[in-house]
């Protein structure tokens, strides 16, 4: 039973992400996540976070990057 001072864990996100844009590009993500542009463009090649592909570059809008972050998704720790 959530108490009427408790936020939801999207609310809380979402309060952690005030700063950003609503559409954040690569790196804001990574600093996000706190991955490197390397993990951070190989979550987004793997289709883990919708984005949306502008030329040759991603953005991300923040609502995808919330719906990421509340599914409890664990950064891959990639090798190599």
């Amino acid at each position: 039973m959530q108490t009427p001072n408790m936020l939801s864990q999207r609310e809380a996100y979402r309060l952690m992400l005030r700063e950003y844009p609503d559409v954040m590009d690569v790196e804001q993500m990574c600093r996000v996540l706190h991955v490197s542009t390397k993990t951070g463009y190989r979550i987004l090649q793997g289709g883990e976070i919708r984005c949306l592909k502008v030329g040759r570059s991603y953005r991300i809008p923040k609502t995808h990057l919330l719906s990421y972050l509340c599914q409890g998704a664990q950064v891959p720790s990639y090798t190599g």
